[in-house]
């Protein structure tokens, strides 16, 4: 048999594994975390992920998924962030509500993905919703310095700033490229520390950071949405 005809027959063999099983390749693909929303309107929803990837191999997704609509009256999307085992950097991206098939990607029954490269220092952390939210950095470091994880409510903040309103947490924090960024969390998950840089000892928080609600730089300080 002629090496043409050998390769031929080789990606021709391929091809067909592939077709019977898509995320024959995709499976070296390791998530590193995930968002939800559209254009720079969006959540990161790595923890809620992990969550579902316990229960379920596929889900079909959308707000109700997440607990969160970002940005109303647009068509959402989930971007799941990957890298794969040439250390190569992946994006898969989900329309609302398709469906996300865990199959392929490494280890997603386990849940045990997204905790590296905690490169995000805290500046800020605000509880409750819009209009009606108090600034709870101080209670979330000392939290930090008694456990790693922590399931989250008014009785975490001793709080209830927006009676009748299902609350979040809104956790500002500054990457490694200087962009302070927005993590979500919606009243009665879980928060994992291990995604902040610091989390145990608690030193961060004390910047000049303001930023409200929606992550907008306050001048005023500690004025609260």
């Amino acid at each position: 048999m002629s090496i043409r005809r050998f390769l031929i027959f080789a990606f021709a063999a391929l091809g067909a594994v592939l077709a019977l099983n898509p995320s024959a390749l995709a499976q070296d693909y390791r998530i590193q975390r995930a968002d939800y929303g559209w254009g720079d309107q969006r959540v990161d929803v790595t923890q809620r992920l992990r969550e579902l990837a316990h229960e379920n191999a596929t889900f079909r997704m959308g707000n109700s998924t997440f607990g969160v609509d970002p940005a109303p009256g647009q068509v959402k999307t989930l971007r799941i962030f990957t890298i794969g085992a040439n250390d190569q950097e992946r994006m898969f991206e989900y329309r609302e509500g398709s469906t996300v098939d865990g199959g392929m990607f490494a280890g997603w029954g386990r849940g045990d993905w997204g905790r590296r490269g905690a490169d995000f220092v805290i500046v800020r952390a605000l509880y409750g919703a819009e209009g009606r939210n108090v600034d709870v950095t101080d209670r979330l470091r000392d939290l930090a310095r008694d456990r790693a994880t922590f399931r989250m409510g008014n009785s975490t903040f001793g709080i209830d700033p927006a009676h009748g309103v299902v609350k979040t947490l809104r956790i500002f924090a500054r990457g490694p490229n200087g962009r302070v960024e927005m993590f979500e969390y919606r009243e009665g998950s879980t928060v994992d520390g291990a995604k902040f840089a610091g989390w145990g000892k608690g030193e961060w928080g004390r910047g000049d950071w303001h930023g409200d609600w929606n992550g907008e730089h306050d001048h005023d300080g500690d004025r609260n949405q």
